[in-house]
């Protein structure tokens, strides 16, 4: 016993040997909040407190339940495959394996993903003879998960005008259609567990006689129907052990529900929280950039992190002069560690948004550094950006039969898997291209055919970029994804294309579409490394919680970027993005790199931004300016040097950072005159865009 708790600290110690009874376990960033997990439940079992059945441990990931298992196993001499320790989806699927007759299913009932439940949604619609552009069988499937997710039955769901009555009676028959077909969704694993339990006495009687030791990871990620099912497990005589960081809830889009750790705490903690705050990743300058960044959030339980290994290095912020700059110095600075003998895989180059990485790739492709997207795909591997080349394959090459079949249909058109059966018999027949038999065919075929010609036509004297931009908007591509309740971040993917044209416009001597295409082939061919290969790794902030990195780049920390522009103006919105920079910069063991870009590339123009508030919220005496030309730091505190003037007799420039008495901090856009009438427009943080006479505005440097 003395050996499983000798490795703890004094706070660890403590939750790992707490007496019978709830606590919330406020777990820093890197305090070992997994060791405390699975220790706690082999403490438990080494006292005899309980058996391993009478343990119910809950995590949101198979890989954490299985990294679970795995700790628990090599500290204890059991076997835990009867453990109750898995997901949420995966400890109600055994619920309802194992008493399928109580929950209305069938022995062997099967399990929809999301593409399966889409298939069975687009199926009962048709079988029902419903409008599909009017009710959009996406919509329908959000609808039906949000109020699953929420609790809720169609009989339940808000019903206040023609289409969400319409949408509620869908709900109410894709939920027959399911049970006829002996089949459950993912949200119904749980909801349908949550209702067996709660109607069924006798059976939650049994598994609250059952489980006296009920353990949560990643707590803060909860949303509400999850809580309420945990709690039908929690007994009178039960112990709660939530663990969880409040600080770490970047997942509110996915429900997750924050107030969960506040409300867990009033009606099982009771006041019992214990925070481990020592971290076992960073160094001091990198956590102390942290605690004074997320002190900014006013709605959270509060921790400080610190750690024992010293402060490190200053964390280093690059002031770019524009994105392609931006992504020139993390390559160059990428290199140089590597020659230092870091690892490329132990190296993160982070971002708020996907479309960010194109720049990015682009810089490391050209430059041959291996590299690897992280949980996601490469830019030119996106389901969006492929649709868009082959709308454009399809202007130079019609015959092209791949792009033609990508695209016929989508966006849908009405255009079914009979029709283009057809279609490729006439084309076989004829010996002739599907496009070549569109083009004497009727219907919406023919229709298609037409909107391909119309687009060639009204693109044939535009510049590069203004193609892809009238082709993304004329294929009805941007209006799919702006209808898409997640195709914000596609809509961004499309709009980096288009960027992707300009700056190929302005670097390639053969300025044309089909130079272009080939120029995108090539970077989406096999450039990425492979399996087992250092590589440098490319992420989303998003997709970099749970992991750690010898050094971290965080890059595109711009006003509108990061804080993103659809959070900027709610409090709630900026507190989370301030939680998802915090979980940023929590990613770095030993080197941090903080980086913006006075200009950015956005729909095909030069933009100027503000840099991100995020930078100010930062202590200074943590961080350390690099110098541009030399690319070395400059002293703690001296500001990054300035560009030369943009071609004016002001005294100002063109993305100077400048301050006004009345509208705040701004940044310089464009000019107007000279001399004495010289006016310049102000992008300000906080008042909007203005025109503003130099003779009067009193503007000074940032």
């Amino acid at each position: 016993m003395s050996a499983l708790l000798d490795t703890l600290n004094p706070e660890q110690r403590a939750a790992v040997t707490l007496p019978h009874e709830s606590a919330l376990i406020l777990a820093g960033a890197g305090s070992g909040k997994t060791r405390v997990l699975t220790t706690r439940i082999v403490w438990l079992i080494q006292t005899q407190q309980v058996s391993p059945h009478g343990i119910l441990a809950v995590t949101f990931t198979n890989k954490a339940a299985k990294e679970m298992l795995t700790r628990i196993s090599a500290m204890l001499p059991i076997n835990t495959r009867g453990m109750w320790v898995g997901t949420f989806h995966g400890l109600a699927n055994r619920l309802l394996r194992t008493h399928w007759r109580e929950a209305g299913l069938p022995q062997s009932f099967q399990i929809l993903d999301s593409s399966d439940q889409l298939s069975a949604i687009k199926r009962l619609m048709k079988s029902m003879n419903v409008d599909t552009e009017k009710y959009e069988p996406k919509k329908v499937q959000w609808f039906i998960n949000g109020h699953k997710e929420a609790g809720r039955r169609a009989r339940d769901a808000e019903a206040f005008d023609e289409y969400s009555m319409r949408m509620a009676e869908l709900f109410e028959a894709y939920d027959a259609q399911c049970q006829r077909e002996g089949v459950a969704d993912f949200p119904e694993l749980l909801l349908r567990s949550y209702e067996l339990l709660y109607r069924n006495e006798p059976l939650r009687e049994h598994y609250r006689d059952r489980f006296k030791h009920i353990l949560i990871d990643e707590f803060q990620d909860t949303n509400t129907l999850q809580y309420r099912w945990l709690k039908l497990f929690a007994g009178p005589q039960a112990a709660l052990f939530a663990v969880g960081d409040d600080d770490q809830s970047i997942y509110a889009f996915r429900g997750a529900n924050t107030a969960n750790m506040a409300e867990f705490e009033r009606e099982f903690a009771h006041g019992k929280v214990i925070k481990l705050e020592q971290n076992y990743r960073s160094h001091g300058h990198i956590l102390t950039a942290a605690n004074t960044l997320i002190a900014q959030n006013a709605h959270r339980l509060g921790k400080n992190l610190w750690t024992a290994e010293g402060d490190g290095e200053p964390i280093r912020v690059f002031d770019a002069y524009s994105d392609q700059d931006e992504a020139s110095f993390v390559v160059d600075e990428v290199r140089a560690l590597k020659r230092e003998g870091v690892n490329l895989s132990d190296m993160a180059l982070l971002y708020r948004s996907n479309a960010q990485s194109r720049v990015l790739e682009h810089a490391l492709f050209s430059a041959s550094v291996p590299y690897r997207v992280y949980g996601g795909l490469r830019f030119f591997e996106r389901q969006e950006i492929k649709h868009a080349l082959a709308y454009l394959r399809l202007l130079t090459h019609p015959e092209d039969d791949g792009a033609f079949l990508r695209v016929v249909n989508f966006p849908a058109r009405g255009i079914g898997a009979r029709t283009l059966e057809q279609l490729a018999d006439t084309a076989a027949r004829s010996g002739a291209s599907l496009w070549q038999a569109a083009c004497t065919s009727g219907g919406k075929v023919a229709g298609f055919a037409k909107l391909i010609e119309d687009i060639k036509q009204a693109t044939a004297d535009l510049p590069l970029a203004e193609v892809i931009d009238h082709v993304i908007e004329a294929s009805g591509l941007a209006d799919y994804y702006r209808a898409d309740k997640d195709g914000a971040e596609r809509l961004e993917n499309l709009n980096e294309l288009v960027n992707a044209a300009a700056l190929f416009s302005e670097e390639s001597e053969e300025n044309t579409l089909d130079a272009f295409l080939a120029h995108a082939a090539l970077e989406a061919g096999e450039h990425q490394a492979g399996a087992g290969l250092d590589a440098l790794q490319l992420m989303t902030v998003h997709a970099a919680k749970g992991l750690e990195f010898h050094t971290v780049f965080i890059t595109g920390l711009e006003e509108s970027l990061f804080p993103h522009e659809q959070s900027a103006q709610d409090e709630n919105g900026v507190e989370e993005e301030r939680r998802l920079m915090y979980v940023a910069i929590t990613r770095a063991r030993r080197r941090l790199y903080l980086s913006h870009a006075q200009s950015r590339m956005l729909h095909g123009q030069i933009r100027y931004g503000l840099p991100s508030r995020f930078l100010d919220e930062l202590p200074q005496q943590v961080l350390r300016p690099l110098n541009r030309k030399t690319e070395t730091p400059a002293a703690p505190g001296t500001p990054a040097p300035r560009t030369p003037q943009a071609g004016n007799d002001t005294g100002y420039r063109v993305g100077q950072s400048v301050a006004h008495a009345k509208f705040g901090t701004g940044i310089i856009i464009d000019f107007e005159g000279r001399g004495s009438d010289a006016r310049v427009q102000v992008k300000f943080r906080d008042a909007g865009t203005k025109w503003l006479a130099l003779a009067y505005a009193r503007l000074s440097a940032d």
